[in-house]
């Protein structure tokens, strides 16, 4: 799991609950289901009409990934690349074809599948990144998700506090009523802006690290068979692909004498 997130979320959250005990003020005060159907609801909705539903579904679906820790899969990806690189040039590219049928990603399998058919690398550079556009653009649309219903409820919230205010300015003859009003007004508000600033917006800035993440990696899978391809030396291939997995904020091991 990701510990940053988890603790994120519960430090936003437990950061408001503790503010608003502190005021005197109790749950109860600010768990209205009226205001939370109405802000929910119409988000939703708003959503699933500006998007197809699998879309939506999809993003939602990836909600997992931001919990998630990414999996430290550079690394192996590097020595994978490495390896096809020295046996290529022991044997020649078409002695991959064998790896093939144990290569999960299909970005790769395609890839290293097209240069064991002998596809030249410009090529094979210009079809590989048509798949890679392709992709690109598909995941983009699972953030995008979550950063329009965090433009949506907000104002779904102050379309709440109306009615609320609608409902008070009706019974302005019965005080319970009244107090009932506004305080679906008021919850609405802040359901709406708490939900957009403390999920909705941080889901989509989450996320969109995630696909630019796989897209870089995609980037290093095409760079890696067409440098394979090209008949660069393993040890070259190392070093150019170590670039795309280097830290640059982490400081540079030096070398033991």
């Amino acid at each position: 799991m990701d510990k940053g997130s988890i603790f994120g979320a519960f430090l936003a959250i437990a950061g408001i609950v503790a503010g608003l005990l502190i005021e005197g003020g109790n749950m109860g005060q600010v768990l209205q289901p009226t205001a939370a159907l109405i802000v929910f609801g119409g988000t939703l909705g708003a959503v699933m009409l500006q998007f197809p539903l699998s879309t939506v579904m999809a993003a939602f679906a990836s909600l997992t990934h931001v919990f998630s820790a990414p999996l430290k899969q550079n690394d192996q990806l590097l020595k994978q690349l490495v390896a096809f690189a020295n046996k290529a040039r022991r044997n020649g590219v078409v002695s991959l074809d064998s790896d093939l049928q144990t290569i999960q990603d299909p970005f790769l399998k395609q890839a290293l599948m097209l240069a064991v058919d002998g596809t030249e690398s410009a090529e094979l550079r210009k079809i590989m990144r048509v798949s890679l556009d392709c992709t690109a653009e598909n995941d983009e649309r699972l953030p995008a998700v979550f950063e329009s219903a965090g433009g949506f409820s907000p104002t779904i919230g102050i379309l709440g506090a109306i009615l609320g205010l609608i409902q008070v300015m009706k019974n302005l003859d019965n005080i319970q009523e009244v107090g009932k009003g506004i305080a679906v007004a008021f919850v609405a508000t802040i359901y709406g802006v708490g939900i957009a600033n403390l999920f909705f917006l941080p889901f989509a800035g989450k996320m969109r690290l995630r696909v630019r993440d796989e897209h870089q990696r995609r980037e290093m899978m095409l760079e890696g068979v067409i440098s394979i391809l090209e008949g660069m030396n393993p040890r070259m291939l190392e070093v150019k692909l170590a670039g795309f997995i280097n830290d640059p904020l982490q400081k540079p091991k030096e070398n033991a004498a």
